[in-house]
């Protein structure tokens, strides 16, 4: 089994920052990817970023340049720096792990607020 709890949530003015923390625990091997996902208020989950085990990155086209997805060297936590936020960025942000074997694991998400 896995545990992953996110924090660093929080409201913040426009054009702020945040740092997204996940932790995780339980059998953490055979890891194939973290990333973070958000939810919306009457929006589909979404991806925001992700980092694979050979540490390439991807991320949605909406937080390219401000988002940065980064994980300590035993993936026990993985983090997302996010700057220059916007209203838009508003939603319950996710902590997820997909294993090699396919099976996936979520936290229980963390409130990020931008007020204009």
């Amino acid at each position: 089994q896995v545990q992953l709890v996110e924090s660093g949530g929080g409201l913040v003015q426009a054009g702020g920052s945040l740092r997204l923390s996940c932790a995780a625990s339980g059998t953490i091997f055979g890891i194939n990817s973290m990333g973070w996902y958000r939810q919306a208020p009457g929006k589909q989950r979404e991806l925001v970023a992700i980092i694979t085990k050979s540490d390439s990155t991807n991320y949605a086209d909406s937080v390219k340049g401000r988002f940065t997805i980064s994980r300590d060297n035993n993936w026990n936590a993985v983090y997302l720096s996010m700057n220059n936020l916007v209203p838009e960025d508003t939603a319950s942000y996710y902590c997820t792990m997909k294993k090699a074997w396919g099976q996936d694991y979520w936290g229980q998400g963390t409130q990020v607020t931008v007020s204009s």
